[in-house]
């Protein structure tokens, strides 16, 4: 009988059509919303904070409503994924969420062309998403991990200053007494230190919901304080005036064709397109232990492109798979998709019930700066993370700094294009776009480095050495041999061709690429170097051309040629001679 884990064996944990029951499933299902619930609504007070109707405004409505289709639309979007329409959907246990990575751009166009125009550029966008999810497979070669790396350190380097606003006491206080006051930073601590005790010193649901537990623990403080008159913190009218149930309401916004909120849409759309397939890749591999297949990619990236466009057209923010939800995939083991659909149902309920999102937006904003200060620093480590799979050649490096420099720059520096049109005005004070659109083309016309590149000399990203140069028409796989920096023999090439007889059965270095079962010892003498063992040898053994015989073993006039070495232990084919002269008297 084969083991259960938890009442499930594990075929039926890595079946993503496995159905554990109710009873298993709900808390399963509301563990994926708890690590993913706080990076969800958080976009949404980010945009209407820069939309000018966030905290610290006179009305707040549009903020709730905002933060209401974030949920019903992330739980949309992921019963699109694990359901699916036709080809639409993966079929995976795909959390979908409102993406950070949108939050760089978003943020000047809402200042500068409106909501209406925004929301535009969203459902346009997300249209584009969709279709590529056809052509997904081919374009993935123009985002290399050079590129995907520096896009996303850039949006978390272009997202910390709001952090940072936030834990202060928002973008309203800025100029004010209270703005960065010990109340404010103080709040914002009692966030980082809970989150940090909790992800590291607990284990299970606890670590994975360590940020939700860290804002509730801050709002605790919070509330005290505001109980006991020391501060204004929390205020409650708006969950009393807010109704029970409200439906969505299709163009909240409005809905206006601007051209820079379309091409920022669709540009970033590609990286979010490579997020989905990334994170559709690390489900199948945590949970089944497969790569994923054609059909599910393809199908998870069009439902990624239908739940944004459909969110634009009801007043919601663009939507990407959830990257933390596949970690907790991994961690439980357990690939149902139907356990997903239950969490998804659940946002889709909480977002129907306005209260919910009112009592949300309680929350001191404070408080919340405490949470996206780790959120947003996660980001770029995230992106540091990725860059940690390049090779540092410097080809690499000098494609990095330019696109590094000039993407932070123009972020950091808006007013250096102030004689640019609008348009792109808003398209390159991100920073975020230029970044990735220099990367990606200087990586497309700059030829690799022959003297610096990834399979020819240099050091490797482990710290070894490589052989310094390639013979022409030689296979890669059977080429290059790496040894350790401080091997004396190192430091040239020792190709073999294909279908040659193994002439020794010597061990091989540890990091060598492997042609046979040979033992792994760091002694191997390279097929280059003299041989200079004194086993026998035979007159017509076959030898390499440049392994010179250095030993004096006897030989025999009529010893017959063989064409491998044989095992000269047992050697019985040949009688020994007497060679003295028969007319010797003394032999």
């Amino acid at each position: 009988m084969a083991k259960t884990i938890a009442g499930m064996t594990p075929e039926q944990m890595r079946d993503p059509n496995y159905f554990p029951g109710l009873g298993k499933g709900i808390p399963l299902g509301i563990q994926h919303v708890l690590a993913m619930f706080v990076s969800n609504v958080t976009p949404a007070i980010i945009i209407a904070g820069a939309a000018g109707f966030g905290f610290g405004s006179g009305d707040i409505s549009d903020m709730i409503y905002m933060i209401q289709m974030s949920m019903v639309f992330a739980g949309i979007a992921t019963l699109i994924q694990t359901i699916s329409i036709g080809p639409i959907g993966a079929r995976l246990p795909v959390v979908q969420g409102t993406s950070f990575a949108f939050i760089p751009v978003m943020i000047p166009i809402a200042k500068t062309f409106g909501m209406a125009a925004l929301m535009g550029g969203i459902v346009l966008g997300g249209i584009f998403h969709f279709f590529l999810g056809t052509i997904i497979g081919r374009i993935r070669h123009w985002l290399p991990p050079l590129v995907t790396g520096l896009v996303v350190l850039m949006i978390g380097l272009a997202l910390v200053k709001v952090g940072i606003q936030y834990a202060a006491g928002g973008v309203p206080m800025i100029g004010k007494p209270g703005y960065g006051s010990l109340l404010q930073w103080g709040l914002a601590m009692v966030v980082i230190v809970v989150t940090l005790g909790l992800k590291f010193f607990t284990k299970g649901m606890l670590s994975v919901s360590a940020v939700l537990l860290g804002l509730l623990a801050g709002y605790v403080v919070a509330y005290g304080l505001d109980s006991l008159g020391i501060a204004e913190l929390i205020n409650f009218a708006n969950v009393e005036k807010a109704s029970w149930f409200s439906a969505p309401n299709p163009l909240h916004f409005g809905f206006e064709v601007n051209a820079a909120a379309v091409i920022a849409m669709c540009l970033m759309g590609i990286v979010s397109a490579i997020e989905t397939v990334g994170d559709i890749s690390g489900i199948t591999k945590g949970g089944a232990g497969r790569e994923a297949t054609d059909k599910e990619v393809a199908g998870g990236t069009m439902a990624d492109g239908v739940g944004t466009a459909l969110s634009g057209a009801f007043g919601a923010l663009p939507n990407t798979s959830f990257s933390q939800n596949v970690g907790l995939i991994s961690m439980t083991g357990v690939m149902s998709r139907h356990v997903v659909t239950l969490g998804a149902i659940f946002l889709v309920a909480a977002g129907l019930v306005p209260k919910f999102g009112a009592a949300i937006s309680t929350m001191p904003i404070a408080v919340l700066g405490g949470g996206v200060i780790v959120m947003f620093g996660m980001v770029a480590a995230a992106g540091v993370n990725m860059l940690s799979d390049v090779n540092w050649t410097r080809r690499n490096m000098m494609i990095f700094a330019v696109a590094l420099s000039i993407g932070l720059g123009l972020q950091l520096e808006p007013g250096a294009l102030q004689h640019l049109p609008d348009t792109l005005k808003v398209l390159m004070t991100s920073g975020l776009l230029p970044a990735a659109a220099i990367a990606m083309l200087l990586n497309a016309i700059i030829p690799d480095d022959e003297d610096d590149g990834d399979d020819s000399g240099g050091d490797d990203r482990y710290g070894y050495e490589r052989a310094s140069e390639q013979p022409e028409n030689q296979e890669r796989e059977t080429y290059g041999r790496v040894r350790y920096r401080d091997d004396p023999r190192a430091d040239y090439a020792t190709p073999r061709r294909d279908n040659t007889p193994q002439y020794d059965d010597a061990p091989r270095y540890r990091e060598e690429p492997r042609y046979d079962d040979a033992p792994v010892y760091r002694d191997e003498p390279s097929y280059d170097e003299p041989d200079y063992d004194d086993r026998p040898r035979y007159r017509d053994e076959p030898r390499r051309a440049d392994r010179p015989r250095y030993d004096d073993r006897p030989r025999y006039s009529d010893e017959p040629g063989r064409r491998h070495r044989p095992s000269y232990g047992d050697r019985t084919d040949y009688e020994p001679r007497d060679y003295r002269d028969p007319s010797d008297e003394n032999r």
